[in-house]
């Protein structure tokens, strides 16, 4: 008898909804990890107590190639907007339009003004064809934006780039990531940021003939992602006394004013090269040579691989990685127009009882091999013997 009871109590807690028990809270923080809104709405027909839950969803992720047409996005966008509840803040909104979806521009700032009227704090814009021309100056009216990433592509290759504002006004913004955009020369852009600590400029292009200007003394991080130079020449000053990790992505250009790099500890160089990049290692030394405060240095294995083309390399003396605590090596493999260059250089420079050097590169390029230079790593150490030295796989 007293086992029929046990076992009764045992399938009634089985067949109990412990998750509907939960508070609201944990059942909104537990939806914010799915991937996407749509289904994340579509729990409403699981229990009765969800049905209006989801109007109170605080992370909104909508993809459009989870719909079949553009329409179908719009009208299912347009109502989760207009019928979420007016009272929860809205912490993080992201939205990906994939390539066959061209928004339009009223559309667009329509979508940014309902979002910012929900005081987001965290918005991801990856577009990859529209119609804009201007950045959306809805975005410009958000008082409560910490986190920005912007990425939004004309829908035709050869139009111009999104112009982006002489200046932001977004007093709480620390984190910004901003692609495929005009600036205008001669403007400070960021200096109206004043809690801005983090910044990511790529694919982009600067108008005029002045240069652009970095202007803030919060910013604590800069990365720059870009591949060739800028049509006019412009270049780009710094203003940013707090700046202590650099990255740059791309083949190294002169594009740069190091007056301000001086208290940078974390430089980080992820190059791609071409043969006509052969310039790159000496744009890089001249960096090196002018940062005396590193501390991590990360750079990619094809930038060490041709600093051997650097005339007079081996009399250079590294006083600025005195400080230096590691190094980071990324190894990535020769590209066909470097490799040729560097092939070369051997062949013209070094002495007959090298040649194995020559055969062991013209090998690690045709097996596809990753190929550190010791005796360049070595050389680099030379004033910090201590320095703990790191290498990964960058495929």
């Amino acid at each position: 008898m007293a086992s029929d009871t046990m076992m009764k109590k045992t399938k009634h807690i089985e067949n109990k909804d412990r998750i509907s028990d939960l508070p609201d809270s944990v059942l909104l923080h537990i939806f914010s990890f799915l991937k996407t809104t749509p289904y994340t709405v579509q729990t409403f027909n699981l229990s009765k107590r969800w049905k209006n839950l989801w109007k109170k969803f605080y992370v909104l992720f909508l993809d459009s190639e989870c719909f079949n047409t553009l329409d179908v996005f719009t009208k299912f966008l347009s109502q989760l907007l207009c019928l979420r509840d007016q009272g929860t803040a809205l912490h993080a909104f992201k939205l990906f339009l994939s390539r066959q979806h061209i928004i339009e521009p009223g559309l667009f700032e329509s979508i940014l003004k309902h979002t910012v009227s929900y005081n987001v704090k965290h918005l991801e814009l990856l577009v990859i064809r529209c119609n804009i021309q201007h950045f959306p100056s809805s975005l410009l009216l958000c008082r409560t934006l910490t986190s920005l990433y912007f990425h939004v592509i004309p829908s035709l290759y050869n139009k111009p780039k999104i112009l982006f504002p002489n200046s932001l006004n977004l007093p709480s913004l620390t984190n910004l990531d901003i692609g495929s955009v005009s600036f205008l020369g001669g403007t400070e852009p960021f200096s109206t940021c004043p809690k801005l600590t983090s910044l990511m400029i790529f694919n982009f292009n600067i108008l005029g003939e002045q240069n652009l200007c970095i202007s803030s003394t919060t910013l604590v991080k800069l990365t720059i992602q870009i591949r060739f130079k800028p049509e006019n020449g412009n270049k780009i000053e710094l203003s940013t006394p707090s700046l202590r990790t650099f990255a740059f992505i791309g083949s190294p250009i002169q594009i740069l004013y190091l007056s301000h790099l001086s208290y940078v500890e974390h430089i980080e160089v992820n190059a791609y090269l071409w043969r006509h990049h052969l310039e790159a290692p000496s744009i890089l030394l001249s960096w090196l040579l002018k940062l005396d405060k590193i501390k991590i240095f990360t750079v990619s294995s094809n930038i060490l691989q041709v600093f051997s083309l650097v005339p007079d390399l081996l009399k250079v003396k590294f006083h600025s990685l005195c400080n230096l605590k590691k190094l980071i090596i990324k190894k990535k493999p020769l590209e066909y127009g470097v490799y040729k260059a560097l092939l070369k250089s051997k062949l013209e420079q070094v002495p007959a009882a090298s040649q194995k050097e020559v055969s062991n590169l013209r090998e690690a390029f045709i097996q596809g091999s990753l190929i550190i230079p010791k005796g360049i790593v070595r050389f680099l150490l030379q004033n910090s013997p201590s320095a703990e030295v790191r290498c990964y796989s960058n495929r």
